[in-house]
């Protein structure tokens, strides 16, 4: 069992027990800007690091109020490496491998899409009246997109 997160803020217990998703990454930490391997937990809405595998995590990344997630090699200058963004804070990590990195992006950008509040699916309605050629490309029949 392994211990849960408190918020240091808030004082909230956040069990991190059996995780969606959880592996090594290396993150960029926020005030030295140096490299530091930790071990990551997926649960819901929150990414939780940890040192060890079994140890008490020490900082969480509230996926709720993230906006996007994607590839960072350029900007990080490191293989493997991907982004976590919120309105005020972006932070860098890259995995071992290409898989895993692409492991992780899809599973935290399906954990933004799960918890943002306007995610929505836009089928576009045509209109049996108007028989205009245009209406022909099917390329925006269906939109989707989130927005926190």
């Amino acid at each position: 069992m392994r211990p849960p997160y408190i918020d240091p803020n808030t004082n909230i217990r956040y069990d991190t027990d059996n995780p969606e998703f959880e592996g090594w990454l290396t993150k960029q930490s926020m005030w030295i800007k140096d490299w530091r391997r930790r071990y990551f937990l997926l649960k819901g809405s929150k990414l939780f690091f940890c040192k060890t595998p079994s140890g008490e995590p020490h900082g969480m990344i509230d996926l709720s109020i993230c906006t996007t997630v994607k590839s960072a090699n350029l900007k990080s200058k490191k293989m493997n490496s991907f982004e976590v963004s919120t309105p005020d804070v972006t932070f860098l990590l890259y995995a071992d491998t290409e898989k895993e990195k692409d492991d992780w992006i899809g599973c935290v950008g399906r954990a933004i899409v799960r918890c943002s509040s306007t995610y929505q699916a836009e089928e576009r309605s045509d209109d049996d009246d108007d028989d205009d050629a245009s209406d022909d490309d099917d390329s925006t029949s269906n939109l989707y997109y989130y927005k926190n």
